[in-house]
């Protein structure tokens, strides 16, 4: 692990300098520029420039720049925190690929937390993460993806497609379709509708950041039926005449031999038969 590295990547980002990182550090300049420079190598990116005006981040400097901040804060913690934090404890971190499913990882976690006692606890959305991988290579548990899993380092449970409704408001206003990122299926069935929407387009990422968009605003939008249940009963949202359900696949993903596989699918399983 190359944490004094990054660690000094970060200074010399803050301090703006390589002499102002060595001396905040307190070490050699040489030193502050091989550690950068071991860093430039193992990604194959410059991470910052050198000219008149001082030391400055790359592109790419900046984009790494979070990542830089968020592993070495993942360290202090792992290190540090967590020792004292996980005494008699079972840490599980569970993940979703798709932001529909925020809800569910949060009704999944409290119904573990119930069934084994107190937990540690991760809960991760992000889209852009590859939950398959993240399984595989131990940064997650368990995760919920949309994508059929093939990895044999894993195994996976197709769950019922999970629902979604094309609904919209009842108020009359300037229409407005809200487009969500949920992969190449949702893509292939809303794209028709998309384009008859005789308002805007609005994209958000966030599901229950674009629910809040349409209550607030008014427009239409595909969104999960357990998400939007105490809306459709309060006629705060109806469902948009003539239109087709959309059935989003639902796979969970565990790691062969996982000692919490069992548990998992079955508060899982108890959670989708209630809703």
């Amino acid at each position: 692990m190359q944490l004094k590295a990054i660690e000094t990547f970060l200074c010399v980002a803050e301090t703006g300098g390589f002499h102002a990182a060595a001396r905040k550090l307190n070490v050699t300049q040489t030193a502050v520029s091989a550690r950068i420079r071991l860093l430039e190598e193992e990604t194959g990116k410059p991470l910052f420039t050198r000219g008149a005006g001082g030391t400055s981040l790359t592109d790419f400097g900046r984009q790494f720049r979070p990542y830089a901040e968020q592993m070495l804060s993942l360290w202090t913690f792992a290190s540090h925190d967590l020792p004292v934090q996980t005494q008699n404890r079972v840490a599980l971190r569970f993940g979703a690929q798709l932001s529909v499913w925020d809800p569910l990882l949060v009704d999944l976690a409290i119904r573990f937390e119930k069934r084994l006692g107190q937990l540690l606890l991760t809960l991760n959305y992000d889209h852009d993460l590859n939950m398959v991988e993240a399984v595989a290579t131990h940064v997650l548990d368990a995760a919920l993806t949309h994508e059929t899993p093939s990895d044999p380092r894993i195994q996976s449970h197709e769950l019922n497609p999970e629902r979604l409704m094309l609904v919209e408001t009842p108020t009359e206003g300037d229409p407005v379709f809200v487009n969500l990122e949920l992969g190449e299926v949702y893509q292939d069935h809303v794209r028709s509708t998309a384009r008859q929407a005789a308002g805007q387009t609005v994209f958000l990422g966030n599901c229950m950041m674009a629910l809040r968009y349409v209550l607030r605003r008014g427009g239409t939008g595909y969104f999960p039926e357990y998400v939007i249940r105490s809306h459709l009963t309060a006629r705060e949202l109806i469902p948009v005449a003539g239109s087709m359900d959309l059935m989003l696949p639902l796979f969970l993903v565990t790691r062969r031999g996982s000692d919490t596989s069992d548990d998992i699918l079955t508060c899982l399983t108890e959670l989708r038969t209630e809703g």
